[in-house]
């Protein structure tokens, strides 16, 4: 409706039949939302940059909460991948390379304890600030 509206349509013309998708299930917020997540999850964005955007979008907190599941094991390895994608595996010299990696995980939407289980398994205490 909210592209509708931006489209310059009068409410009075497409809510009804807008309301008629919904009720037919043709419209459904539960499924937009369940696609989008799993479109950016692919693309590897993190659960907090996903919820933003959801939110941004007009969905209900308690219906992106039950769908996106923060907690759920799977945004750690997914943190790691995107690490190794876009670092290729090149660990940190220093302080400022790993405040670097951490900033743009934290953009892509990862949290906290994500971002450290990447540092934590993909580098091990005597591989970090190597010089190799």
């Amino acid at each position: 409706m909210q592209k509708l509206r931006l489209k310059g349509f009068l409410a009075d013309d497409f809510e009804p039949i807008v309301q008629r998708f919904i009720e037919t299930n043709l419209i459904s917020d539960h499924r937009f939302t369940e696609s989008f997540i799993h479109w950016r999850r692919n693309r590897g964005y993190g659960p907090l940059r996903i919820s933003m955007d959801l939110q941004a979008r007009g969905i209900p907190p308690d219906m992106i909460a039950d769908l996106l599941q923060i907690t759920d094991n799977a945004w750690f390895v997914g943190a790691q991948k995107m690490w190794q994608k876009h670092f290729k595996g090149k660990r940190p010299v220093d302080y400022l390379q790993r405040a670097k990696q951490m900033r743009f995980l934290q953009y892509r939407g990862f949290t906290r304890e994500q971002i450290e289980y990447v540092f934590k398994h993909s580098l091990s205490g005597s591989e970090l600030y190597d010089h190799n």
